[in-house]
């Protein structure tokens, strides 16, 4: 296990030194603290990252133009569903420009977990993520573990697999 979490290091590592081409943006590295944020829900509710800690959170930024995100949400939510009784929180980052299209697709994928909307793109741009989707895994102390770019069919085991890691820790 020692290894394993050496080698999300290194993968971490190489991945901030190689992101660095923006200027001043902050890419996520293994074990810092997640950037906090707060973003409006579909609710109307507030959410800040850093009232989340204790818990095991999932944030995956998607839009409505992507393919990939359509597909890999359904999942998502089963995994919301199977563990959100655990300790465990995902909310789905929206960005597209039009909030209504995107509460639009999340109620015809039939989501249940919290959509954010990221309209002004302040949240991605943070994390410097220009993949879609693009998914964070934070751990109970508010530390990022896992980051995953774009989505292939089984990516979800690979979720479901380090959520419950996160969990027994």
């Amino acid at each position: 296990m020692r290894m394993i979490r050496s080698l999300v290091a290194a993968a971490f590592a190489a991945l901030a030194t190689s992101a660095m081409g923006t200027a001043g943006a902050t890419v996520p590295v293994a074990n810092a603290a997640a950037p906090d944020f707060t973003l409006r829900g579909s609710d109307g509710r507030n959410v800040r990252l850093d009232e989340l800690r204790g818990q095991v959170v999932l944030v995956n930024f998607w839009a409505t133009w992507c393919g990939p995100c359509r597909e890999e949400m359904p999942r998502l939510d089963t995994l919301y569903q199977k563990y959100r009784k655990s300790g465990f929180v995902l909310l789905g980052v929206n960005v597209d420009d039009d909030p209504h299209t995107a509460l639009a697709t999340a109620a015809r994928l039939n989501v249940s977990f919290p959509v954010l909307l990221d309209t002004d793109k302040k949240v991605s741009k943070l994390y410097d993520l220009n993949t879609m989707p693009s998914t964070i895994v934070i751990d109970r102390d508010g530390k990022m573990r896992f980051l995953h770019r774009g989505y292939r069919a089984g990516t979800e085991d690979d979720y479901e697999q380090q959520i419950r890691g996160l969990l027994k820790e």
